[in-house]
C-alpha cells in the first residue's frame, strides 16, 4: 500500500506509522500533519530516515494540499482531528472544522484519485453515554460533547459517501488510548507527569466516570487489521474490554511511583460528563485481532516511558499548557470527593 496518514505525528496515528513501517516493509507512508498543540515531529523521529516515509507539513482543510497527496497514495488513515472534550467546551468551531469539514476534504480527494480504501478514525464517545451493557456498531449514535458531535458528524459524511458514491471506507471506533508520546493533558499522562512532580493529580467529581482504557499498540493494531481485512462499508469498535475508573487510574499512578494519596485533588465536574463508555469489540475479533496488552502491564510500561523521556513532556507542560490547565480545572469547595 501507499498510505496517506494524516494526523500521523499524532499519538495513536505515530504509533500506527512507526508499525507499518516495521511490519508491512513493501508499504510507503506519506504523513499529513499540520502540528497544531498535541502534534508533534519527535513522535516520528525513529523513521525519519526510512526511505518509504515522507513528511509534509499542511492542513486536512487544505484541499490543495490534499489533492496533491491524494494523487500519491493508494489509502487515506485519517487520524487528524481535534480530539480533547474539555477544548471542545471552550472552543467548539475547530473541532467542527477539523473533524467534520477536513474529513469532507479527504474523502472528496480519495474519491477523485479513486483510492483503494479510506479509514476513519473515530471514537467510541460517539455512541454517548452507555449506562449498562455494552455499545455495538450498528447502535445509533448519541454525542452528548462539541467534540464527539463533530467526530459523528464526519462519520455521517462518510455514511453518505457510501450510500452516495460507493465510496470504499471503513470506520473504527476506538476506546480510551494511553501509552507513550501521548500528550501530556489527557488524563493518564496528566496524571503521571504531575505525580513525578509532586503535584496534585486533577479528578473530575467522585472520580467514578468508567471508561475502557486501551494501550496504543493494541489500538494500532486494530486499525491496521481494519484496514487490511476489514470489509468496506463496514464499522469496527476497537476496545480493550475493561472498566476503569478515573479514581483507579490516580490510585495504579501513585501506586507505580511511590507517591502518597494525598495528591488526589477532588475537582468540579466536566459539564455533562459521560460517566461510562464501553464498546463490544466481537466484529474486530472476528477477523483476527485481540488486545495484547492488560491494563496493567500497559500502565507500568508508560509509567517507565515517561520516567524516562522528561526531555520529550516537559517542554510541552509550559506556557498554554498551563494556562489552560488553570481554566479547566476548578478545586471542589471542599477539596475532597462529592
Amino acid at each position: 500500500m501507499r498510505l496517506l496518514v494524516t494526523g500521523g505525528a499524532g499519538f495513536i496515528g505515530s504509533e500506527f506509522v512507526r508499525m507499518t513501517l516495521r511490519d508491512h516493509p513493501e508499504d510507503s507512508v506519506i504523513v499529513l500533519d499540520k502540528l497544531t498543540y498535541a502534534g508533534n515531529e519527535r513522535n516520528l523521529e525513529s523513521v525519519r530516515d526510512n526511505g518509504r516515509f515522507r513528511f509534509v507539513r499542511g492542513d486536512i482543510c487544505d484541499a490543495a494540499t490534499v489533492n496533491e497527496l491524494a494523487n500519491e497514495s493508494d489509502v487515506i488513515v485519517n487520524f487528524a482531528a481535534e480530539s480533547h472534550v474539555d477544548r471542545s467546551l471552550e472552543a467548539p468551531g475547530q473541532f467542527i472544522l477539523t473533524d467534520v469539514y477536513g474529513t469532507f476534504v479527504l474523502m472528496d480527494a480519495a474519491r477523485t484519485h479513486k483510492h483503494e480504501r479510506f479509514l476513519q478514525v473515530s471514537t467510541d464517545e460517539v455512541y454517548g453515554e452507555v449506562s449498562s451493557g455494552h455499545s455495538v456498531e450498528d447502535d445509533p449514535l448519541q454525542p452528548r460533547s462539541p467534540y464527539s458531535a463533530s467526530k459523528a458528524g464526519g462519520e455521517l459524511l462518510v455514511q453518505a459517501y457510501r450510500t452516495s458514491y460507493g465510496f470504499p471506507a471503513i470506520v473504527t471506533r476506538g476506546s480510551n488510548t494511553f501509552g507513550p508520546y501521548q500528550y501530556p493533558e489527557k488524563i493518564i499522562p496528566l496524571f503521571i507527569t504531575n505525580a513525578i512532580d509532586d503535584r496534585p493529580l486533577p479528578i473530575y467529581g467522585d472520580g467514578g466516570a468508567v471508561r475502557d482504557y486501551l494501550h496504543v499498540e493494541d489500538h494500532a493494531r486494530g486499525i491496521d487489521r481494519a484496514l487490511r481485512d476489514g470489509v468496506v462499508g463496514i464499522d469496527y469498535n476497537i476496545g480493550a474490554g475493561g472498566e476503569t475508573s478515573g479514581i483507579t487510574v490516580a490510585d495504579t499512578v501513585l501506586r507505580l511511583l511511590g507517591k502518597p494519596d494525598s495528591l488526589k485533588q477532588f475537582v468540579r465536574d466536566r459539564p455533562g460528563h459521560d460517566r461510562r463508555y464501553a464498546v463490544d469489540s466481537a466484529r474486530l475479533r472476528g477477523i483476527g485481532w485481540q488486545p495484547q496488552i492488560a491494563f496493567e502491564e500497559g500502565m507500568q510500561r508508560t509509567v517507565a516511558w515517561f520516567v524516562a523521556h522528561e526531555d520529550w513532556w516537559r517542554p510541552l507542560k509550559s506556557g498554554e499548557f498551563w494556562e489552560f490547565y488553570q481554566r479547566n480545572y476548578k478545586p471542589a469547595e471542599s477539596g475532597i470527593a462529592p
